[in-house]
Parts: structure tokens; sequence; C-alpha cells
């Protein structure tokens, strides 16, 4: 009876916890969406710059988002594809080769790498760029900078995840390959990384997600409120999550306002547009892996 009573209250809080989260994201969603699909406009991408000659790159965006969102996307691309290769290596490393006091050392190490407060890698990032300006004086906060710090602070988030996937595979796939004649690094290739692809791809998403929204992190390191797109790496650039925080805390009447609702908007569609092109890339992988043969 006691057992029956636990079951249904354990049963019973899930299902209100989850219905609590779910309420409250889609209050927030649809606030957004409510506050900010009415601002939506050709105007508010592009100001008074026909779009035809910003694709052209005839002029430049002066009034609208259209630089905050191109630099936003090439953050992200930068940072994701910096950090991915690297922790994908050191969770693989972790999972398959660590061992003894020197996995636990790693292990420790990159937990608490990934509760350091955002501020602290925008801090770290900053004082890179003024100890690499002192060897090279064209190098000042840029997008390569912001980049560099933003994979750092989504790195132990790759990794933990990429050695959990790999940790979680049964036995029985793991011992397989080698009872077939397969070498270490074959079953690692060929078997065992393929199936920690869903669980991989949870951090990556994660990973994206972090660094679309980040931005103690690129106040520091780079961004700007008025520099249109970047000409290279080393220049300064416009971000959405900068410009949402800089209209909210400075705006002079309601219409300026308006229109950080519109970039929490377009920001969000982002994100899940990443999101998409991480599941597609995903599944377009592993049916590869495994249908090819």
């Amino acid at each position: 009876m006691r057992a029956r009573f636990t079951e249904i209250f354990v049963t019973s809080f899930t299902w209100v916890s989850g219905l609590l989260f779910l309420s409250a994201a889609f209050t927030v969603i649809g606030f957004l969406l409510v506050k900010g699909i009415p601002a939506l406009s050709v105007s508010l991408l592009f100001g008074e710059t026909a779009p035809v000659d910003v694709f052209l790159l005839r002029r430049q965006v002066l009034t609208g988002l259209f630089p905050a969102i191109a630099g936003t996307c090439l953050l992200v691309i930068l940072a994701v594809g910096m950090a991915t290769p690297v922790g994908l290596a050191a969770g693989i490393y972790l999972a398959e080769y660590g061992r003894g006091s020197l996995k636990n050392f790693f292990s420790l190490f990159y937990d608490i790498l990934a509760g350091v407060p955002s501020i602290v890698i925008g801090l770290f990032g900053f004082s890179i760029a003024i100890i690499l300006h002192r060897y090279v004086n064209d190098i000042y906060p840029c997008l390569l900078i912001s980049a560099l710090a933003l994979a750092l602070l989504v790195l132990p988030y790759l990794i933990r995840t990429t050695q959990f996937a790999m940790e979680s595979i049964p036995s029985k796939i793991r011992l397989t390959a080698p009872a077939l004649g397969a070498t270490k690094l074959q079953n690692i290739v060929y078997v065992l990384f393929p199936r920690s692809l869903p669980g991989i791809s949870s951090g990556i998403i994660l990973a994206i997600g972090r660094c679309a929204e980040d931005t103690a992190v690129i106040m520091l390191t780079g961004v700007v409120a008025s520099a249109g797109i970047p000409g290279s790496l080393l220049s300064a650039y416009e971000a959405l999550p900068f410009y949402i925080y800089y209209i909210s805390s400075q705006y002079r009447d309601a219409a300026e306002l308006q229109t950080g609702y519109g970039a929490a908007v377009i920001l969000l569609v982002i994100c899940a547009c990443l999101f998409l092109v991480a599941f597609y890339l995903k599944n377009r992988l592993i049916e590869r892996m495994f249908y090819s043969r």
C-alpha cells in the first residue's frame, strides 16, 4: 500500500512539474510572439535600405537588424564549429581512454569550468584581447575573440554529453566489434560513435542555444551597438542578444521597445532554424553510417 502511494505521488509530481514547465515556457513564448510579431516588418530588418541593395552589398544597413542577425549567425557558427571537435575528442578520451586519478581530475576540471559564470569567461576573453594587442596592434575585442570565449563557455557541455553518451552504450554492443577482431579505434569510429550520436547531438544543440543567447561574454569581447556586417574575423560586430539588452535598458518610447520584442522573436526563429539544421545533419549522418554499408 505504501509503495503504491509513493508511486502515485511520484507520478503526479512528475506530471505537475512537467505541466508547470510547459505552461511557463508557452507563456513566455506567447508573450514574446504577441508583443513582437506586430513589430516585424521589412523596415525592422533593413531600415531605409532596399533589401536588394543589402544582399548585393551595394549599401550598408544603418538602422535595421540585418547586421545583428548576420553577426549572431556568424558568432554561433564560429563558436560551435571551434568547440565541437575539441569537445568530441575530449569526451571520447574520458569515456574510452581515461582511467584512474587522471580521469577524475579532468572530470572535476570540466565540471568546475561548466559552473564558471559567463561574465568571468567574458573577462577572460577581454584579457586575451588585451594581451594579444600588445604584440599585434590590429587585434582588439572582435568577432574572433567572442567566438573563442563562447567556445570555451560551451566546451564543458559538449565534453560531458559526449562522455556520458559513449559510456551509456550497453556492454553487448561495446564488445561485439572487438570480439570480431576490430581494433579499439575501429570500434570507436564504426560502432560506439555512431551509436552515441543522439546523445552527442543534444550537447551540440545545447551549445547552439547557449551561444545564441549569451550577452555577458560578447559585451566584453567585441559586440557594439552599431558596426554593420563584420568585414573580417577581427572586426567588431552586432548581435541580437546585445541589441535586446540595449533596447530593453535604454529605450526612449514604446515604439523603440517594440523593436526589442521583434528582435527577440527573430532570435527565437534563428535558434529554431539552427536546431532544425542540427537535427537534419544528425539524421543524415546516422543514415549514412548505418544504411550506406
